[in-house]
C-alpha cells in the first residue's frame, strides 16, 4: 500500500549521515551491517563512484599520500559547509566539477539504496537551525537531484528533541539541545509542559563543528611537533602548499580526537607518508598526547559553543540550574573535554539519547506526521480501492481523540456501495471502535490511545452485508505523549528589508512585522509605510523599485543592511505596472514563509490598486571574494583606530573587538583558498562590525543634534506657509520630543525622531513637487510628442490655473497622470530607480 505520510527521515550530516523509517510505530535506523551511520564522503576512481565509508577510506589514503607527493583530489568531505555557495569540487577521474548539492545528492542516493523492500519518493531532510535560506534551498535541490519528488526540511535540534521527548519520562521543564556536529553548531531552548513542546529560541554557528576541532589539533599540536623536529618553513610560507599540508594532517588530527574521547593518552605514530621537509628528510610523526594537551587545543573551540548556549539562555533569563535536560547531539559531544566543560558551566548533560542517531530518528518521527504531497499521492493512488480522507491529529498529549473519516468519491474509480461502514482497530487489538457508517460528508470516530508511544490504527471498510471492502489508506498513526510537532519549527532569524532612512541617509536593515525570530512556521510578515523614491513609468524597464530581503541575527533591526545575510532582491520595473506610479507613492509588502521555509512575496501599490506577485529564487548561491574580504578586515581595523582617535571611552569593548579582529585575520590567512573558511570569517566579521557601529553611536550625538535642529526648523518654516491646525499640533509634538531627546542624548531615539520629522516634512511639501512637474511641462511643452496636443495643452493650462488660484494636490495628481498617459514611453522624464524609503 502506498504511504500517505512521508515516514522517512535523513540526517544529512557534515561527517556522517543516517536514514530512519517508521516501522510499527517506531523510528528505526536503516543501517549498514554493524553501523548506524555512514561517512558523508564521495570519491571517484577510474571505475566509477564510491560513497560512504569506502569513499572515506579513499579520502584518507589520498590525503596521506599528499604529504609526500603531489596528488589529485578525487575524494571529498565536509561539502555540507559549502552548501549554497559557488564552491566547485573538481575530480580528474570524474572529469568535471561538482557542486556541494550534487555531492550531497550522492549521499542521499546511497542512503535511499538502504531501503530494498519498497520504493519511496518523499523524504524529510534535516538542516542546522542556523542554516540560511540559500543553504536550505541547496539542501532541497540536493534532494531533488537524488530523485525525491517531495522534499521537506526539518531543523536538526527540533528533530533531536522529538526523538528524545518520545522516549524520555521528562515531560515538563526547559530543555537545551546542544547540537555540535561535524561542521555546524546549534543550540535550541525548548519549554515542555505536559509533553507539549515549544521552541523558545535558537542560536547557532554554521561554521563551528568537528572540522574546527580537527584543524585546532593540526595547528596547536601536530604542526608545532613537526616544526620542532623538522624544517618545514617552505611548506608553510606558500599558501597553496600550506593549505594542502594542513588538510593532509587533518585525518591524523581526527584520529587523535576520536581516540582521546575514550582514552587518557594516545600515541600517534606515523613513520612514512608524512612528507619531505625542506632539507629533503622524510617527516615522521611520533607524539603522545594527553587529555590535558588535547583540552588545551580543543577548549577554545568548545568554549565558543558554550558561549553561544549561555547567550541563548541569558536572553531568556534562564540559568543552567533551571534546565531539566541538556541533550547532546553530534559525534564531538562524546568528548570528555566538552562534557566536563558543560557540567562546569551549564549543567550535567543527559546522555540517554544516542548523539549519532537521535536526529535521524526524530526526522522519521516528524515524517510520520507529514502528508506526502498531492502530486506524489496522485502518482501512487490505487483508485480501484475506495479512497478515504482520515483527518487525525498526528500527535497529542490526550488519551482520546476524535478522528473524522470520509469517502473521496471523486478519487475513487471502483464502485462504492450505497452504505459503507468503517471499523477502526488499534494494532494491539485491545481497542476497537465497532462499525461506524461513513459517507462523502464524513463521520467522526472517537479513538483510545496507549500512553507514551506511537499508536497505529487499522481501518477496515464493510458494506451493509458485512463484506470487506478494499480502501486506501487502510491505517493511520497518532503519537501519544508529545504535542506541538507541527508548530515546533521556528524562524531562525529576523526577516527584514533594506531601506534608506530619509533622516540619516543610512542603508539599514528594517524588521518586517510578523517575521521576528522564533515565530512558528508558517509565518506571514507585513510592512507598510514604505515610499518610492522616484516615479515609475509604465513599460519602462529602466524605472524600478528594489526591495532587498535580508535575514538578521538577534537585535538586528536598524543595523547596517550589509552586516546581515542577503536573501533576494525584489525588483519591480515599469514593465510590471499598469500605469504611472508617482514619486513618493505608498508601497505595502507581504512576505509568506511556509513550514519548509519557502518564500513568496506580494507588493501592493494602493495608488494603482495593483499587486505584484514574486516567487523568491531558490537557486541563489553565495560568493566571497578573497581581496574584498581582506579589504573589509582592514576597514574594520581602521574603524577601531578612528574610534580611539574620537576618544571613545569604552576601552574594554574596543580591546575585545581588537582581539576578535586579530583572530579573524589569523583565520583568514589560514583559509584564503577555502570557501568554507572565508564564509566563517565573513560571518564573524559581521558580528564585530555591528559592535563597532554600536560604539560609533556614542560619538555620533553632536552631529545628530545639529541635524535634528536643522530639520525641525525647516519643518516649522514649511508649516507656517502650508500648515493648518492639525499639522501645527503635530509640529508642537515634535518640539516636545526634540527637547526630550536633546536632554537624554539618545542616539537611537534621535535617529527615529529625525526620520519622522523628515517624513512629515516630505508629506507636507508634496504639493510643491506636483507644482514643479506642471511648470516643467508648461515650460518644455514643445519638447514632447503628445498623442493629443490640444488636450495636453488644455490639461497643462488647467494645472497652471490651479496653481495660481488655490493649489489642490489631488487635482494636480490627476492632471499629471493624464499628461503622462499622453507621452511616448521614450520621452517620459525619469530618475534612476532605487530603494524604497521608510
Amino acid at each position: 500500500m502506498a504511504r500517505t505520510k512521508i515516514d522517512y527521515g535523513i540526517d544529512l550530516g557534515t561527517t556522517n549521515s543516517a536514514i530512519s523509517r517508521m516501522e510499527n510505530g517506531e523510528p528505526t535506523i536503516k543501517k549498514l551491517p554493524q553501523k548506524d551511520t555512514m561517512a558523508s564522503c564521495v570519491a571517484f576512481n577510474k571505475k566509477g563512484i564510491l560513497v560512504g565509508d569506502k569513499a572515506y577510506a579513499a579520502y584518507r589514503s589520498e590525503k596521506e599520500a599528499a604529504l609526500s607527493k603531489k596528488t589529485e583530489n578525487n575524494a571529498f568531505i565536509e561539502f555540507k559547509r559549502t552548501m549554497g555557495t559557488d564552491k566547485k569540487y573538481f575530480s580528474p577521474h570524474f572529469g568535471s566539477e561538482l557542486s556541494s548539492e550534487e555531492l550531497s545528492a550522492e549521499i542521499l542516493k546511497n542512503l535511499k539504496s538502504f531501503i530494498t523492500d519498497e520504493n519511496f519518493s518523499s523524504i524529510v531532510i534535516t538542516v542546522p537551525a542556523a542554516f540560511k535560506t540559500n543553504q536550505i534551498d541547496a539542501t532541497r535541490r540536493a534532494g531533488k537531484l537524488a530523485g525525491f519528488d517531495h522534499v521537506e526540511v526539518l531543523q536538526e535540534p527540533v528533530a533531536a528533541s522529538m526523538a528524545y521527548g518520545l522516549e524520555s519520562n521528562k515531560k515538563d521543564g526547559f530543555w537545551l539541545v546542544f547540537d555540535f556536529g561535524g561542521g555546524t553548531f546549534d543550540a535550541a531552548l525548548l519549554k515542555v509542559e505536559e509533553g507539549i513542546m515549544k521552541v523558545l529560541d535558537t542560536e547557532g554557528d554554521n561554521y563551528l563543528g568537528g572540522k574546527n576541532l580537527d584543524f585546532a589539533i593540526v595547528d596547536e599540536i601536530l604542526l608545532p611537533h613537526i616544526k620542532e623536529n623538522f624544517s618545514i618553513d617552505n611548506i608553510l610560507n606558500n599558501e597553496d602548499t600550506k593549505t594542502q599540508y594542513r588538510e593532509a594532517l587533518k585525518s591524523f588530527a581526527e584520529e587523535l580526537k576520536n581516540e582521546l574521547s575514550f582514552k587518557d593518552t594516545y600515541n600517534l605514530y606515523k613513520e612514512d607518508r608524512c612528507g619531505i621537509d625542506d632539507d629533503g628528510e622524510e617527516i615522521e610523526i611520533d607524539i603522545t598526547v594527553s587529555q590535558s594537551e588535547i583540552e588545551k587545543a580543543l577548549a577554545p573551540i568548545f568554549q565558543k559553543s558554550i558561549d553561544i548556549s549561555q547567550k541563548l539562555l541569558a536572553r531568556k533569563n534562564i540559568n543552567g540550574s533551571n534546565l531539566e535536560s541538556l541533550i547532546l547531539v553530534g559525534g564531538p559531544t562524546f568528548s570528555p573535554v566538552l562534557r566536563k566543560m558543560l557540567e562546569a558551566q551549564i549543567c550535567k548533560p543527559d546522555t540517554s539519547a544516542d548523539p549519532m542517531t537521535v536526529v535521524s530518528k526524530g526526522a522519521a518521527l516528524y515524517a510520520s506526521t507529514v502528508d506526502v504531497s498531492e502530486e506524489v499521492k496522485e502518482q501512487t493512488r490505487d483508485k480501484t480501492k475506495i479512497q478515504l480522507e482520515i483527518a487525525n491529529e498526528s500527535s497529542t498529549v490526550e488519551t482520546e481523540e476524535f478522528v473524522p473519516i470520509k469517502i473521496l468519491a471523486d478519487k475513487t474509480e471502483g464502485e462504492i456501495p450505497e452504505k459503507v461502514f468503517a471499523e477502526v482497530t488499534r494494532s494491539d487489538k485491545a481497542w476497537s471502535s465497532g462499525k461506524v457508517e461513513i459517507n462523502t460528508i464524513g463521520d467522526v470516530v472517537e479513538i483510545q490511545l496507549n500512553e507514551g508511544k506511537t499508536n497505529i490504527f487499522e481501518v477496515v471498510l464493510f458494506d451493509d452485508k458485512g463484506n470487506t471492502l478494499e480502501s486506501e489508506p487502510s491505517s493511520f498513526s497518532v503519537i501519544q505523549g508529545i504535542s506541538g510537532i507541527g508548530s515546533m519549527q521556528t524562524l531562525p532569524y529576523n526577516f527584514g528589508i533594506e531601506i534608506k532612512q530619509k533622516s540619516t541617509g543610512k542603508i539599514v536593515f528594517s524588521q518586517v512585522k510578523g517575521l521576528e525570530k522564533n515565530k512558528s512556521f508558517p509565518v506571514v510578515g507585513i510592512r507598510n509605510g514604505l515610499k518610492t523614491q522616484n516615479q515609475i513609468r509604465p513599460g519602462m524597464d529602466s524605472d524600478f523599485i528594489k526591495i532587498p530581503l535580508y535575514q538578521g541575527e538577534h537585535a538586528s533591526d536598524g543595523t547596517r543592511a550589509i552586516y546581515n545575510e542577503h536573501v533576494y532582491d525584489v525588483i519591480i520595473t515599469g514593465n510590471d505596472l499598469p500605469a504611472l506610479l508617482p514619486e513618493n507613492s505608498e508601497v505595502e509588502l507581504t512576505v509568506n514563509i511556509n513550514k519548509s521555509q519557502e518564500i513568496d512575496v506580494q507588493v501592493y501599490f494602493p495608488y494603482l490598486d495593483h499587486t505584484s506577485e514574486i516567487k523568491v529564487d531558490k537557486d541563489k548561491v553565495q560568493s566571497v571574494e578573497t581581496s574584498w574580504l581582506a579589504n573589509e578586515i582592514r576597514k574594520a581595523k581602521g574603524s577601531v583606530v578612528e574610534l580611539k582617535q574620537d576618544g571613545n571611552s569604552d576601552n574594554t569593548k574596543l580591546q575585545k573587538i581588537e582581539v576578535e579582529l586579530e583572530q579573524l585575520e589569523k583565520s583568514f590567512e589560514n583559509n584564503k583558498n577555502d570557501v568554507d573558511g572565508k564564509q566563517e570569517v565573513l560571518t564573524n566579521l559581521r558580528k564585530s562590525l555591528k559592535s563597532i557601529d554600536e560604539l560609533s553611536e556614542t560619538t555620533e550625538w553632536p552631529k545628530l543634534e545639529e541635524a535634528l535642529k536643522e530639520e525641525f526648523y525647516r519643518l516649522e518654516e514649511a508649516n507656517r506657509d502650508l500648515g493648518n491646525g492639525k499639522t501645527t499640533q503635530v509640529v508642537n509634538q515634535f518640539r516636545s520630543q526634540l527637547e526630550e531627546v536633546i536632554k537624554t542624548k539618545d542616539v537611537k531615539i534621535g535617529n527615529v525622531l529625525l526620520e519622522e520629522i523628515s517624513m512629515f516634512f516630505f508629506k507636507l511639501t508634496e504639493i510643491y513637487q506636483f507644482i514643479g512637474m506642471i511648470k516643467g511641462f508648461n515650460e518644455n511643452f514643445e519638447d514632447y510628442s503628445w498623442n493629443d496636443s490640444n488636450r495636453a495643452r488644455q490639461l497643462v493650462n488647467n494645472g497652471i490655473r490651479n496653481i495660481s488660484e488655490n493649489p489642490d494636490k489631488e487635482e494636480l495628481r490627476q492632471i499629471l497622470i493624464s499628461l503622462y498617459d499622453m507621452i511616448p514611453d521614450t520621452e517620459r522624464p525619469s530618475d534612476d530607480g532605487g530603494l524604497v524609503t521608510g
